[in-house]
């Protein structure tokens, strides 16, 4: 699987979990950021698909900001979604990360 497609999924996952938790909740910083980090996840992955610079460096960037606002969530409550979503984002900094230094 290309970094293209775990872009792109990352984004689905990220996208639907916000608004999934806007349905839940009525939370409009859930729909928000889950939105925000989307959108990041699905550029990063049409500039990685069609050769673009910085494709993988936005994905990485999406990972950090949900493991910046998730990690530490899932830390204090130790609930599921916010466990599921720093599971997420270090995925993501793994696998970014990891493209991302091998082109440096």
């Amino acid at each position: 699987m290309g970094l293209e497609t775990q872009s792109y999924i990352l984004a689905a996952l990220t996208a639907s979990g916000g608004i999934i938790g806007f349905a839940r909740t009525g939370s409009i910083p859930s729909v928000v950021a889950g939105c925000s980090v989307g959108i990041l996840y699905a550029i990063g992955g049409y500039r990685i698909q069609n050769n673009l610079p910085y494709g993988q460096e936005t994905s990485l960037l999406a990972s950090v900001v949900l493991g910046g606002a998730s990690i530490p969530r899932a830390i204090r409550l130790r609930k599921p979604v916010p466990v599921l979503l720093s599971v997420l984002a270090v995925y993501g900094i793994l696998t970014f990360g990891s493209a991302v230094r091998r082109h440096l």
